[in-house]
């Protein structure tokens, strides 16, 4: 039987096939079934045009019609379905010119990038597999759909994607295919950043990261990546085997730890990423900077978020080589009698109570930041008659 994944879909393709249109699970989904890894999106290819899956199914998203791909919401589910098709050129190195809607599969999967994503299988659980994908899965072997070069040239980031498929998968790249890579290599350099960054995100994440690295080494494929291009040392100075990074905030936290020249703020500027991803970097960076010194503490519990914990873990292991508990930071975190700033009792107004004779300045903050350390290290408890009697003793130095 096949996993719930797809038999969540079979009443999307039952429902083409008996409007007399041929419909079938392709790609990475079906790779992912074949090496029984968790599925992720079904993806699903079919005869109908797009203007027919809008007419037979109540609720269709036209995401990328021009290109044949409609979302199909079914029992709150999404399915991509896109019609079998021929590209044209490649102009912009991402999206074909035109394409050409056709009703037969084998010139669809035909123009795939790789053979083990050039499969496509019935609602029976049949394979269709023209280019021995299957053959390629069992050897497990990257290698393209035809010729390299082409596609390569017709998409350039296929070259990054390849890497990130021996990260994640686990596998080896044939060497044909590795050196149709090396000859459009240069062409990584008209891809949007943006693009590129989600690849290497993935590429990170892999479990393989270090064999993908070595990759990326041999191909000399920095030299056309930002920051990369400049410094292209800083790859060759990751620790000799990392561990896997789950987000793109690790990669350039740890990138910037290896080379602290080289600030998190230029790292994001070129790469072009989120304000999400350069808080998290920074947070990162500052994390572990005050764990070198100080080692593990109240205080860098509070300055760093649970759900950064695990970042935190991975960055660690990869420059100390050695293994932070979660459950000793989540330990710690049990022991903060505060999360946030706002939760003191003891404000700017109080302070300005206290000392009614001075005028607002610095010194306000100053002593705030100073009682929020004391109340987080536990030197303090967070109460205000306890507060006031320390700073009675403890008054704020004169601007």
């Amino acid at each position: 039987m096949l996993p719930e994944a797809f038999l969540q879909a079979i009443p999307v393709l039952e429902h083409i096939e008996k409007h007399q249109h041929k419909a079938y699970f392709v790609g990475g989904c079906v790779r992912d079934y074949l090496l029984k890894r968790p599925i992720g999106d079904i993806d699903i290819a079919t005869s109908a045009s797009p203007s027919f899956i809008q007419k037979i199914f109540p609720k269709v998203i036209p995401v990328g019609i021009e290109h044949g791909t409609v979302i199909v919401r079914h029992n709150h589910e999404s399915f991509e379905v896109t019609t079998f098709r021929i590209d044209g050129d490649y102009t912009d190195k991402r999206h074909p010119d035109s394409v050409v809607f056709i009703d037969n599969i084998d010139k669809d999967l035909e123009r795939r990038d790789f053979t083990i994503n050039a499969l496509a299988m019935d609602l029976n659980g049949n394979m269709i597999d023209l280019f021995d994908g299957i053959h390629d899965i069992e050897n497990r072997v990257i290698r393209t759909v035809g010729n390299g070069y082409e596609r390569f040239t017709e998409d350039p980031l296929r070259i990054i994607r390849a890497i990130r498929f021996s990260s994640q998968l686990g596998f080896t790249i044939d060497p044909k295919t590795l050196q149709e890579m090396k000859e459009v290599s240069s062409e990584i350099k008209t891809l949007a950043i943006e693009r590129i960054a989600n690849e290497f995100s993935k590429l990170f994440a892999g479990n393989d990261v270090n064999q993908a690295l070595n990759y990326v080494r041999n191909l000399q494929i920095e030299r056309y990546l930002p920051v990369f291009c400049d410094s292209p040392q800083i790859l060759f100075s990751l620790p000799v085997s990392i561990t896997p990074l789950q987000s793109f905030a690790e990669v350039i936290a740890l990138f910037h730890l290896v080379n602290p020249k080289i600030e998190v703020i230029r790292w994001v500027k070129e790469w072009k990423c989120s304000n999400k991803t350069k808080q998290e970097a920074l947070r990162l960076v500052e994390a572990y900077s005050y764990f070198e010194t100080h080692g593990l503490d109240r205080w860098l519990i509070y300055q760093l978020t649970p759900s950064l914990y695990k970042g935190f873990i991975r960055i660690s292991e990869n420059l100390t080589q050695t293994t932070v508990s979660l459950h000793k930071l989540e330990a710690i975190e049990q022991q903060l009698s505060i999360r946030l700033k706002e939760e003191l009792t003891i404000d700017g107004y109080d302070l300005m109570a206290i000392f009614p004779e001075r005028k607002r300045g610095r010194w306000i903050q100053e002593l705030l930041n100073c009682i929020e350390y004391k109340v987080v290290s536990g030197e303090l408890n967070n109460n205000k008659k306890e507060i006031k009697e320390w700073i009675k003793w403890n008054p704020p130095e004169t601007d």
